[in-house]
């Protein structure tokens, strides 16, 4: 389904180079649905824009096999200048979809109503995050990106999400990135941890889970720790 081949990625901050991936091998199983855990700043979501297309490796390849969504309620790709009705649109024709029938279901999922005749620019990050969700659910994918999806909306909003994603499941595999282990539980059979010293794949879900928590207890000592050192000097 998705094959990343020698992938590196490099940000530059501030003169600085941070890098986050080098030559990253890993493909991923086409029938399990998969989970990428690990601490904040390991380059989890940096993953999630490099398979979807948001972000290019420096260096490497990666393959896509079948239609691939965009992270659910990113919008990182809308164009301000452009109404949402304008960006439905585009987005429809990019992937080939009947351009009238996904408008129909976005204006009715979103609940966006007249905001979706003004443009993005305009939109609070929530109005944002809800046009972007309605319009991967709009699609079919054979393969949906979730990045902390349960951050979208307030508690009826995300029931409703919920229920039309699971819709959309037996029909399709996910790729989550979460820190609610209850949501990995419920969605993925398999994974990757995601650190600062490397990347490793577990086959069972409670492995990876064991492991993620043991990483995240040894990390949380270790700052208590420096933070002792420094107050005894």
């Amino acid at each position: 389904m998705i094959e990343l081949k020698a992938v590196s990625k490099t940000y530059r901050l501030k003169g600085m180079k941070k890098r986050i991936f080098n030559r990253l091998t890993f493909t991923f199983p086409h029938d399990r649905n998969v989970a990428i855990v690990g601490p904040n700043g390991a380059g989890k979501s940096t993953l999630m824009r490099l398979i979807s297309g948001a972000e290019q490796p420096d260096e490497g390849r990666i393959i896509r096999h079948g239609k691939i969504s965009w992270p659910l309620a990113f919008s990182g790709g809308f164009n301000g200048s452009m109404t949402g009705l304008e960006n439905i649109r585009f987005v429809a024709r990019i992937y080939g979809a009947d351009t009238d029938a996904v408008i129909e279901y976005v204006k009715e999922f979103s609940e966006l109503g007249a905001s979706l005749a003004t443009p993005i620019k305009t939109y609070s990050s929530g109005m944002k995050a809800r046009l972007a969700f309605g319009m991967s659910m709009a699609i079919d994918f054979d393969c949906y990106l979730i990045d902390e999806i349960t951050a979208v909306g307030d508690g009826v909003f995300k029931r409703k999400s919920k229920a039309v994603f699971r819709e959309k499941l037996p029909r399709a595999r996910i790729i989550m990135v979460s820190h609610a282990m209850a949501q990995i539980r419920e969605y993925c059979d398999c994974g990757l941890l995601v650190s600062r010293q490397g990347i490793w794949y577990f086959d069972n879900i409670e492995d990876l889970i064991a492991a993620y928590q043991e990483m995240m207890r040894a990390e949380k000592k270790h700052k208590v720790r420096a933070a002792l050192d420094a107050a005894s000097y």
